[in-house]
């Protein structure tokens, strides 16, 4: 299964002229919700005073259906691969009513800031991945997963 988030509200200030939520703040639901997977994998707060972080290398979002003020919406992630010095992800994100709004993947890298430079990641987060990859391994890719940006031509 994957790992769900708590609960986020879409605020007044994150809609556009159009009535619905800013294409920019799903990448906010989706960033804010990954930080609850951050926390249960060791990089939360505190970890930042290592010298280390992580950057997001690449992040896709395919917009699936309009979301709108007061919404209430949470995450789904799957971690999809992992190397010592990054990770492949795959999120969801769902309305409360259970329809999905969007879905995202990202590549995200493990950075000591002295250089700063992507570097390998402590054991304990790297065994962490391992313990999550190895409760996840059972799911299937989502489609979406690996998409590339394009049109289509006969």
């Amino acid at each position: 299964m994957m790992t769900s988030t708590s609960f986020q509200t879409v605020k007044p200030e994150w809609i556009d002229f159009n009535g619905h939520l800013n294409m920019a703040y799903y990448s906010v639901l989706f960033d804010q919700s990954v930080d609850e997977i951050y926390e249960r994998l060791g990089f939360g707060p505190d970890y930042q005073k290592t010298g280390c972080t992580t950057y997001v290398a690449e992040f896709h979002i395919c917009y699936l259906r309009e979301l709108h003020e007061g919404d209430r919406v949470k995450s789904a992630f799957h971690l999809i691969d992992f190397d010592e010095k990054r990770f492949h992800y795959y999120q969801e994100l769902f309305h409360e009513d259970g329809w999905i709004a969007a879905t995202a993947e990202g590549l995200t890298l493990h950075v000591d800031q002295s250089g700063p430079r992507v570097a390998p990641m402590p054991q304990p987060i790297q065994d962490a991945l391992t313990s999550l990859k190895t409760t996840q391994d059972p799911l299937p890719a989502d489609a979406r997963v690996g998409r590339r940006i394009g049109l289509k031509r006969p």
